[in-house]
């Protein structure tokens, strides 16, 4: 199986100056793009400290200057991975423009009035579940969740306040390297990838919205890869 990509060349020119306004560029586009579904949908790779590697799909519900933001319970297996060794990778798979966004960085877990606030964004029934799904553990059969999920919503009705989770909040990815990635027939793709120059620390400061400006001093490199 094989298909030749014919897209526009993607040159360091055409770059913004640091890669979450380039990210920002691609993102909307992808966004109106009825072929993709779910955009904010990338795959979030973390491994043991032994190099043991596991990889998901999750949805990305948040991105600025000081990184990309996921929530997850604390307690799976990728947050579990993630407490014992913060490095981590991120793929958004656009396939039907023929891109790709791959980010690497360090994992954080951001602050509990951040987790609350989106927490009370989320539906009703999406709340419930963060309770009734300990995450990545055994359990004997679907009935079992259900109804662990039925109790909950007989305890917390949809005019009830669903307090949040202890072992659940999110996580921001600080990038040190973003890699943009287009594809053309012959193999022959683009590959364009920002390095921070120093060092991978998140900004100081509260975030911004994408594409807002970062701490001063913040300085990327722009190199091309081999296909």
């Amino acid at each position: 199986m094989r298909e030749q990509y014919r897209t526009t060349e993607l040159s360091a020119a055409d770059l913004a100056p640091e890669p979450i306004a380039q990210f920002t560029r691609w993102f909307k586009e992808t966004a109106a793009n009825p072929a993709i579904h779910e955009p904010n949908a990338m795959i979030v790779s973390t491994a043991t400290p032994d190099g043991r590697p596991s990889s998901r799909t999750v949805l990305l519900k948040h991105y600025d200057r000081a990184g990309f933001v996921f929530f997850t319970n604390y307690d799976s297996r990728k947050g579990v991975e993630l407490a014992a060794n913060p490095y981590v990778s991120l793929l958004f798979p656009w396939h039907p423009l023929a891109r790709q966004v791959i980010v690497t960085g360090r994992a954080e877990r951001i602050g509990r009035d951040e987790t609350v606030a989106y927490f009370r964004t989320r539906p009703h029934g999406s709340q419930l579940g963060a309770w009734a799904s300990r995450q990545s553990s055994v359990i004997a059969s679907r009935a079992e969740l259900l109804a662990r999920y039925g109790e909950l919503a007989a305890r917390y009705p949809g005019d009830a306040q669903v307090p949040v989770p202890p072992e659940w909040g999110g996580v921001r990815v600080v990038p040190d390297a973003v890699e943009f990635w287009q594809g053309h027939e012959n193999r022959l793709h683009d590959r364009l990838r920002y390095v921070r120059e120093d060092g991978p620390e998140a900004p100081n400061g509260s975030p911004g919205s994408p594409g807002s400006p970062g701490s001063e001093g913040e300085t990327w490199r722009v190199e091309r890869l081999a296909p």
